[in-house]
């Protein structure tokens, strides 16, 4: 099954904040490795406390906040970022 990545509000505030060079590493990691497979669970780690329910996937030093739908096959990105400051 493939699946569709979506943007939140937050993640396309952060986006524009990175270098082109970041936003394509992040884009295509997303694009090819979680989308593109099988399970996007199989590539991420599953958050808890005040975060549970969301996915985290790890690119170099940034960290990508989703929430997976298996209803419609989606990967909707809320937020992403340093990992010093994402979980802020």
């Amino acid at each position: 099954m493939a699946w569709t990545i979506e943007y939140g509000p937050a993640a396309l505030r952060a986006l524009r904040k990175l270098d082109r060079q970041t936003v394509a590493r992040i884009a295509g990691f997303m694009t090819d490795r979680v989308a593109g497979g099988g399970n996007p669970r199989d590539h991420g780690k599953a958050l808890v406390g005040s975060f549970r329910g969301q996915w985290r996937y790890r690119v170099g030093d940034h960290r990508v906040i989703c929430n997976i739908d298996d209803a419609r096959g989606v990967i909707l990105i809320l937020d992403l970022g340093d990992r010093k400051d994402v979980y802020r």
